[in-house]
């Protein structure tokens, strides 16, 4: 996909770690001029107390071949929002692709526990930080987006709809947030279809992001040590690879044809024929359900 974005704008929310920094440095490897937004920059970290930077990641993109561009966004700040479209406005005077990225919730989740036990203002500043964010930052960037027909939306989240339908995803909070996202994107496909532009729902499969190898106490380099301790780690998958992922959409004339739909990494490895960067084309959603929910041994053979 060398060039195949080169003159295109996208801005990644939610781009200092995990799959935001994977689909900023696949459209940067693409050619196109990436915005990267997050809270935690050189000088000051989020609540997560990561070490990872939004600058790091814009650096990321230029090293691919796009420009990197890092600005610090509290995506629930609506002045800070409307600021950002304004000054991409004004830079680039266009924006092709919006990738809602943000999350946040892993230290707010409390998994199995019931609704009625979980801690209620931590579930609710999970749903804010999960589903609100999403809502601003559309809202602003969208009346620039549909300036020029082709433009994406990605809404990123975890889990297909055909599998969040049908299972309950361990907290009742990251499952309403995460099936509420699904919704997101298909109610911005209805509205700019007039438009000529598309939004899609992409979710990657089991990901090596930074605090899942570190959960694991692995490296990318290693990471299959991992599988000792949990042997379906087997069918994960770099943050690269959604990035391929939302970098063949968004270079795809006919891009038209997802609008709507719930995606995944390992559906549209398939569809466009790319991998990750091992060179394996790992299809989580359908491992889960025909080998581990079922309960058979972890064996990618034939899933990767």
């Amino acid at each position: 996909m060398h060039n195949t974005l080169k003159g295109k704008v996208a801005l990644v929310t939610g781009g200092t770690r995990g799959a935001g920094r994977g689909i900023a440095t696949e459209l940067g490897a693409a050619g196109a001029t990436v915005y990267v937004t997050g809270r935690t920059t050189r000088e000051s970290r989020s609540e997560y107390d990561r070490p990872e930077t939004i600058e790091e990641t814009a650096a990321l993109v230029t090293e691919a071949g796009g420009q990197g561009i890092a600005v610090r966004v509290d995506h629930l700040e609506r002045d800070q929002v409307r600021a950002l479209v304004e000054r991409i406005e004004r830079e680039q005077g266009r924006l092709d692709v919006l990738v809602n990225d943000i999350w946040g919730g892993e230290l707010l989740a409390e998994w199995d526990v019931p609704l009625w036990e979980h801690d209620l203002d931590k579930g609710m500043r999970l749903l804010r930080l999960a589903v609100d964010t999403h809502i601003i930052t559309s809202h602003y960037a969208l009346p620039l987006l549909i300036k020029r027909p082709g433009g994406l939306v990605v809404e990123m989240t975890d889990g297909t709809k055909a599998y969040n339908d049908h299972n309950y995803r361990v907290s009742f909070f990251y499952d309403h947030a995460k099936s509420a996202v699904i919704r997101l994107g298909f109610a911005q496909a209805h509205e700019l279809r007039q438009y000529g532009c598309a939004a899609v729902t992409l979710t990657p499969g089991w990901l090596r992001s930074e605090l899942m190898l570190d959960l694991f106490e692995v490296r990318e380099e290693n990471w299959r040590d991992a599988t000792a301790r949990e042997p379906h780690f087997v069918i994960s998958e770099t943050p690269r690879y959604v990035g391929r992922a939302v970098a063949a959409l968004a270079s795809d004339p006919e891009v038209m044809r997802w609008s709507g739909q719930s995606l995944s990494s390992g559906q549209l490895a398939r569809e466009y024929d790319f991998t990750d960067v091992d060179g394996s084309q790992p299809d989580c959603w359908r491992y889960l359900v025909e080998v581990q929910d079922p309960g058979r041994p972890a064996d990618a053979t034939g899933y990767r």
